[in-house]
């Protein structure tokens, strides 16, 4: 489990997960840095948006994408709380970024190291360098915290 000081784009990551937990949305954050600058953030938002595309990470590298005028992200690093899932892990690999780092696992919905495992996949286009783990425990916890008051 990862200890504070996180590094900057994964609290930030964690500060949209918190936003998207106040607005009734699952939490999840995204942080897209290029050139060591934050140039996106987004949060999952599909209830909010009327969009089951809205998760965080596809937010986020929608706007990253816009800001830089282009959808190759190769120069980019994402940032995201939980495991992406299939739709968002063959985004990350579309966009091409170069690296991915995330908190919490998801056994059930990750397409990472769990389910698919997509980027393990001969077909695929793009594997970006994937660092799991980062900020694992307060991701987990605000994921805990947000389903047990659902219950």
């Amino acid at each position: 489990m990862t200890q504070w000081p996180l590094p900057d784009p994964m609290a930030l990551a964690l500060e949209e997960a918190q936003a998207a937990a106040h607005q009734g949305e699952v939490p999840v954050g995204a942080v897209v840095v290029c050139d060591g600058d934050v140039i996106a953030r987004a949060h999952n938002s599909p209830r909010c948006l009327h969009d089951p595309t809205a998760h965080a990470e596809m937010l986020a590298l929608r706007r990253a994408a816009k800001a830089l005028g282009r959808e190759r992200l190769e120069d980019c690093e994402l940032w995201v709380t939980l495991e992406p899932c299939a739709m968002c892990a063959g985004a990350i690999a579309h966009a091409r970024i170069a690296k991915l780092y995330y908190g919490a696992s998801d056994e059930k919905g990750g397409a990472i190291e769990h389910g698919p495992r997509l980027f393990e996949q001969p077909t695929i286009m793009h594997r970006p360098e994937v660092y799991s783990g980062i900020g694992e425990g307060p991701a987990a916890a605000l994921l805990r915290d947000f389903f047990r008051a659902r219950r």
